[in-house]
């Protein structure tokens, strides 16, 4: 049997319960990390930085965990897309082209919306308008 018949056999019920609890897992580990830098990572106390310089540090390393938290915030969102599309049956479906994903790129990247070929595409066009 050939690699793209294998990538194109439907997804089993326990195939799709798989990806369904490690979409879930990888959404209470995002919510928990979100949950932790509210709570802990954001607060600064200026009583306990000793100069100005201290203090820019400070804030620039908060800064840098805003920007790694609307990371997280989008892989949220694929994630949650993701879960909505086990339940109404498309998971697995490339968004663009409507054929199968293959299970490995699933595998390791659950909340992905399109195939390899797909994503090599779009990421080929976003380099060239970047030059």
């Amino acid at each position: 049997m050939t690699t793209a018949a294998t990538a194109a056999k439907p997804l089993t019920k326990k195939e799709l319960a798989k990806f369904k609890e490690l979409l879930l897992e990888k959404r209470r580990a995002v919510l928990e990390r979100a949950r932790k830098t509210l709570t802990e990572d954001m607060t600064l106390d200026t009583n306990d930085l000793a100069d100005e310089m201290d203090l820019a540090a400070s804030e620039y390393i908060q800064s840098f965990e805003f920007r790694l938290r609307g990371r997280e915030k989008s892989l949220l969102t694929k994630v949650d897309l993701a879960l909505k599309k086990i339940e109404d049956g498309t998971f697995g479906q490339c968004e663009h082209c409507d054929e199968p994903i293959g299970k490995k790129r699933l595998e390791a990247r659950p909340e992905t919306g399109m195939c390899i070929r797909c994503k090599e595409d779009q990421e080929r066009d976003e380099r060239t308008f970047e030059s």
